[in-house]
């Protein structure tokens, strides 16, 4: 069965980070077709345990779990609202405290909420480096949402491209958990990348 892990910063409940990290579940999901397993981490309640790991080196029960889902994930979405105009201190805190190793070759889609377009740049210039340092694999559109982008045909549009590339990286991520097998890392895809109208096609199944 595939997995995909869906990590949510948003800070409150109910948050339009979370609202759009389902959304783009939503559209992965139908993307793979049948077979998928969902988790979801909301990173709000997992604070303490972030905080005292950074501290003493040491996971919480419920952190450790979290991050052992991590390890064995096909696939990422990474959600963060945007603070001081890159994402959250405790969205960054979490991707701190995995073992080094963990998202090399893992396909990731990275998004974030802010109250306005003029955050709309913190896809490239904070999200995209900081999965591309950890060896992920970032998918070619990144799905950024102001406020007044809910409910737009413009967001559900992107949400669904960023979808489907996605699920076509997953669709390669058929190797044990721990190995790149055949995932391509992040040095494969600057090599050689892969081309758009190539993930277009494996998404829709052609």
């Amino acid at each position: 069965m595939t997995s995909l892990v869906v990590v949510s910063a948003g800070l409150s409940n109910p948050s339009s980070t979370r609202l759009l990290a389902d959304g783009l579940t939503s559209d992965t999901v139908e993307a793979l077709g049948a077979g998928v397993e969902v988790t979801t981490i909301e990173l709000r309640d997992l604070a303490h345990q972030i905080t005292d790991h950074l501290l003493t080196g040491f996971p919480g029960v419920k952190l450790g779990e979290a991050i052992e889902v991590v390890r064995r994930a096909d696939g990422i979405i990474a959600v963060t609202p945007v603070f001081s105009a890159s994402y959250s201190g405790l969205f960054k805190n979490f991707f701190d405290v995995l073992e080094e190793g963990v998202l090399d070759g893992k396909p990731v889609l990275v998004a974030a909420t802010a109250g306005t377009a003029r955050h709309s740049l913190v896809i490239e210039h904070a999200l995209r480096p900081l999965f591309s340092y950890l060896h992920a694999v970032v998918v070619p559109t990144g799905v950024f949402a102001a406020t007044d982008d809910f409910g737009d045909d413009g967001l559900d549009r992107r949400s669904a491209r960023a979808a489907g590339e996605l699920a076509a990286l997953m669709g390669k991520a058929s190797a044990p958990a721990g190995s790149l097998g055949n995932r391509r890392t992040v040095e494969d895809e600057f090599a050689e990348p892969t081309p758009f109208d190539k993930l277009l096609r494996q998404a829709s199944g052609r």
